[in-house]
């Protein structure tokens, strides 16, 4: 079956689960081929303008889907997999975005189910700008694959590694943010407009990721070539090393992978 023929069932509607749904529509996929279900309708009524299929019930939405992408709290998934699982067939396949429950307990919650996995993408889904890893649970995944690039970059990984890709990808987008909060907040004490300060710096950010979007790119080389000896540049990165910049980026990162 092709990629674009995939009945495609999201259970919550939430930042994740609203973000796929956003995405997918964005790049073209067939709304009719994508329903999402929660049990308030207030969030769905934000995806109407999609011309998605919506619903309150996670038993409704799942029918005849080839992928349900499971995207809802830890704490609510136990009772979401008691609901479903006997309702999933063998050809269905069942992605969880879900943080701090390990493979083998989903397979737990999932009993019967033959293909699981866990995926973990970032809100930039809603702009097919995610980057999403998936962790093999049981069964096949070629779904979650096809589905989930369409919305960005995807990356199989396995589950010891799925805490730290959590905190680079998922929390990345948090950090990175951060980032440009602070160097806008430094920009207006520089003379600019709070907005225009923002348009500099995303500009900027975009700039630069192209640069490491190259084949062989590496950070510290593209560094090298704006560093000129006792330019202005270096005397900027060695005030923000001082002041802890890389030491913070990686103690964030550590305390968010715990």
């Amino acid at each position: 079956m092709k990629t674009k023929e995939l009945k495609i069932s999201i259970i919550g509607a939430g930042a994740m689960g609203g973000s796929l749904a956003r995405g997918l529509v964005t790049v073209g996929y067939a709304p009719e081929l994508i329903t999402v279900s929660n049990p308030s309708p207030g969030r769905l009524e934000s995806l109407e303008s999609l011309k998605v299929r919506t619903t309150c019930n996670n038993l409704e939405a799942v029918k005849d889907a080839d992928i349900v992408v499971v995207a809802v709290k830890p704490w609510i998934m136990p009772q979401v997999a008691e609901q479903l699982s006997a309702a999933i067939g063998q050809h269905q396949q069942v992605v969880a975005i879900v943080a701090g429950i390990k493979g083998e307990d989903l397979q737990k919650m999932w009993q019967g189910v033959e293909n699981l996995s866990i995926v973990m993408p970032n809100t930039a889904m809603s702009l097919a700008k995610s980057m999403t890893f998936i962790v093999n649970v049981c069964g096949v995944m070629n779904y979650a694959e096809d589905i989930f690039s369409l919305v960005g970059k995807v990356m199989c990984i396995e589950e010891r590694l799925l805490g730290a890709a959590t905190s680079l990808a998922s929390c990345g987008i948090a950090y990175a943010l951060r980032y440009v909060r602070a160097a806008t907040e430094g920009g207006v004490e520089l003379g600019f407009a709070a907005s225009k300060a923002q348009d500099i710096v995303v500009g900027t950010m975009e700039g630069a990721a192209a640069l490491l979007s190259r084949s062989g790119a590496h950070a510290e080389a593209e560094i090298d070539k704006v560093t000129t000896p006792g330019g202005l540049t270096i005397k900027g990165l060695n005030a923000m090393e001082q002041s802890g910049f890389s030491a913070s980026v990686v103690a964030g990162l550590k305390a968010s992978n715990k």
